[in-house]
């Protein structure tokens, strides 16, 4: 903890924000206490210093430590596989050995760097182990709302005692005083998310305990505990215990550092700061030795408490050193409290804090834009959920792995052409005035050559290949090595080339790549000037020269570029096919910021010059933004209050100007104009057909009408719609 980084105005937030997680900690610690098999007031214990030094060393400004599921899930797991009882004498001495030997293994994995690990963990992988290990905790949390004990396990274990608590201790006044507690902290997060409702519930709970409400419809209520503070001992350990628990001990620290460090690293990179891997995990050993010398079992970090510290905006390590402070104060002198506290209210604020946790908006948002990453966000959640939380990291990060092979076995390639006027080699596929060179194919591959695409790698180009092709050049720019089975494919192709009379290159790559082709045997490829700095160079050397030769089109498309359509070749490159979208939502966008108190007449005005669009638009870009105005004319008239023939004839009027301009200097603009107009009417017939019924007849009437008051726009509009108006 950094004094200097601490706000002061944060300072009193984050004492009552820790006082708060103090009060909530009470029946989470001594929950999860019973749950690795010992008495509940160690719980209570493991809320005192273990957070009190996570407070005081971490590099994690908002995240609590204490005592919590998965750690003492795995204790008790293995407290019954060594034979003892929960809850008995042997199991209060295994415990504390166990925490010991949990802060030792996290100590190695301190020196061994181990934090580093967590960088290869992705986002989806981040959320569905955090939504997977809060789902868990609900589950285990659901039997107390119901009037049974805390379930643990995966998923089908919770499921099956949640049935067996409805069939054997459901009580209906524990679920109603559950569920009306959730339902008030969850219209509380919603209505007043800055407000701590979770005291004046758990205050609430407490009454109805200490007025008998609670024991008069068997509600339980937590256990009394001894007040004091804990005393510190070494844990007793026998050489028969070693070998188990070294296993179990290095499995819990390894659920410790995965757990702990994915969900304060996400914490973090949700408000801005960043934390210290490594050191983290040093701060962790040290909690759960602290842990240990005190009785208690292995401690973590709480996703449960940190999503509520987070909601009630604290700010700083102040929150842990305060709710330490606040727990020691309570084990001291207010103990007594505690047994009039209902369980089942307690427990619904836990569930209530856990529902923050649960990545809602990751799932939104990898549905809308990516699935594969969906797919992986619930790998994890599910392996989590049905294996565990070891499992499920194990699973989201196998996935991860396995979505980067797919990625990079099918990396972004494209064929390449040149454009009048403009400089280097562009995408065809995102490029309208991109023509292909006659007699040559230019391939852009965009990833490394290996195994898992050279076979696409070879098949896109020999698809390529026509019978006029005399030279392949690849633009290897973003390719920096290859494998063996890479390069036998790339000797393999070169002779089949070679055989047809095709020259093979390679260009633009770096340095390096070559020394890899002489690295892998393809020194002669390198030495014969196959490998060239640049496309220009390779296609010099195959016999190609400047102007280049181009394939034929429907339209002279490098010389539409001559007439001044550089700015759309930028919109192209920046929206690609989604370029007919951008020019909607402009429209669509203008619409909506129509000035009812305005003056309507410049308003039109201004909405057909296209103010505020592209800079320095093109009139080819003007143009087609036209078009899909044209669309909207309806709209238009009903928001300006004018005329539908008046708009559209504002619409061609500019139009025909444009056009006008254009034709002036170079006729053959005018084709772009009819394709791009004829596209998007046969697009617009097909999906609205009544629309494109009125959009021709108020096009008809406005044109009809301009030619009468404007004879010189006559030739015009013969050219541009080809007395498409009659």
């Amino acid at each position: 903890m950094k004094l200097k980084e601490i706000s002061p105005r944060d300072i009193p937030k984050d004492i009552i924000t820790g006082i708060i997680i103090a009060f909530v900690s009470i029946p989470i610690s001594m929950g999860y206490a019973q749950v690795s098999g010992i008495s509940p007031v160690y719980g209570l214990y493991g809320s005192v210093f273990p957070i009190l030094i996570y407070g005081l060393l971490s590099t994690s400004k908002q995240f609590i430590f204490g005592v919590d599921a998965a750690p003492a899930a795995l204790a008790g797991a293995y407290i019954i596989s060594a034979g003892a009882e929960l809850g008995s004498e042997r199991a209060e001495e295994l415990i504390p050995v166990i925490s010991f030997f949990t802060a030792v293994w996290l100590f190695l994995l301190y020196l061994l760097k181990a934090g580093k690990t967590v960088r290869y963990i992705s986002t989806p992988v981040m959320g569905g182990f955090i939504s997977g290990i809060s789902t868990t905790i609900i589950l285990m949390q659901i039997p107390k709302l119901l009037g049974g004990t805390s379930g643990r396990g995966e998923l089908f274990e919770l499921a099956e005692h949640i049935i067996m608590t409805c069939r054997e201790s459901f009580s209906g006044m524990s679920l109603v005083l559950g569920g009306v507690s959730l339902a008030v902290l969850l219209i509380s997060k919603k209505l007043v998310p800055r407000l701590p409702m979770s005291v004046p519930v758990m205050i609430a709970g407490a009454v109805l305990g200490y007025t008998g409400f609670a024991d008069k419809y068997s509600v339980a209520r937590l256990s009394a505990v001894r007040p004091g503070l804990p005393e510190w001992s070494f844990p007793h350990i026998t050489a028969g215990d070693i070998s188990g628990i070294l296993s179990s001990s290095l499995t819990i620290a390894i659920v410790i550092m995965a757990e702990t460090l994915l969900a304060s690293g996400n914490l973090a990179n949700k408000n801005g700061y960043a934390i210290k891997s490594n050191r983290e995990i040093l701060v962790y050993a040290l909690g759960n030795l602290a842990a240990s010398l005190t009785g208690c079992c292995p401690v973590n970090g709480s996703v449960s408490r940190s999503s509520m510290a987070d909601q009630y905006g604290g700010k700083s390590q102040i929150m842990s050193v305060s709710a330490s402070v606040t727990m020691a104060l309570i084990l001291m002198f207010g103990t007594g409290a505690i047994k009039y506290l209902p369980v089942p209210v307690l427990t619904a604020i836990v569930i209530s804090a856990l529902l923050g946790a649960v990545e809602f908006h990751l799932i939104k948002r990898l549905f809308r834009q990516d699935k594969r990453e969906l797919f992986i966000f619930f790998g994890a959640f599910s392996g989590v959920l049905l294996l565990g939380t070891v499992y499920g990291v194990m699973i989201g990060v196998v996935l991860s792995f396995v979505s980067v092979i797919i990625a990079t076995a099918s990396p972004k390639r494209s064929f390449l052409g040149v454009i009048h006027g403009r400089e280097g080699f562009h995408s065809l596929e995102r490029n309208t005035y991109s023509v292909p060179l006659k007699g040559a194919v230019i391939y852009r591959f965009s990833g490394n050559l290996y195994f898992a695409n050279v076979n696409l790698f070879e098949d896109d180009i020999m698809a390529a290949v026509r019978e006029d092709t005399r030279c392949v050049v690849v633009d290897s720019g973003a390719v920096c090595s290859i494998d063996i089975t890479a390069a036998d494919k790339i000797a393999s192709m070169e002779e089949k080339l070679r055989r047809k009379g095709i020259k093979f290159y390679f260009a633009s790559h770096i340095g390096t790549l070559n020394d890899r082709f002489r690295q892998l045997g393809l020194g002669g490829f390198v030495e014969s000037g196959h490998c060239r700095r640049t496309i220009t160079s390779a296609l010099a050397d195959a016999g190609f020269t400047q102007p280049y030769e181009l394939e034929e089109s429907d339209f002279d498309r490098s010389r539409v570029l001559a007439s001044g359509n550089q700015r759309r070749l930028e919109f192209e490159w920046a929206f690609g096919a989604m370029a007919d979208e951008e020019y909607e939502k402009y429209t669509e966008q203008l619409l909506s910021h129509i000035d009812q108190e305005s003056d309507p007449e410049k308003q039109l005005h201004d909405i057909v010059k296209v103010k505020g669009f592209w800079k320095d638009m093109s009139d080819l870009d003007h143009e087609e933004i036209l078009t899909h105005i044209e669309a909207h004319i309806h709209e238009l008239s009903e928001q300006l209050h004018i005329s539908e023939e008046t708009v559209a004839e504002a619409v061609e009027e500019r139009k025909l100007r444009i056009a006008k301009r254009l034709g002036e200097r170079d006729g053959k603009a005018l084709d772009s104009i009819r394709e791009h107009t004829r596209r998007f009417e046969a697009g617009l017939r097909e999906h609205e057909p009544e629309l494109y019924e009125r959009l021709i007849a108020h096009r008809r009437e406005a044109l009809e009408h301009l030619r009468r008051q404007a004879p010189e726009y006559g030739k015009m509009i013969d050219d541009l719609y080809g007395g498409d108006d009659e």
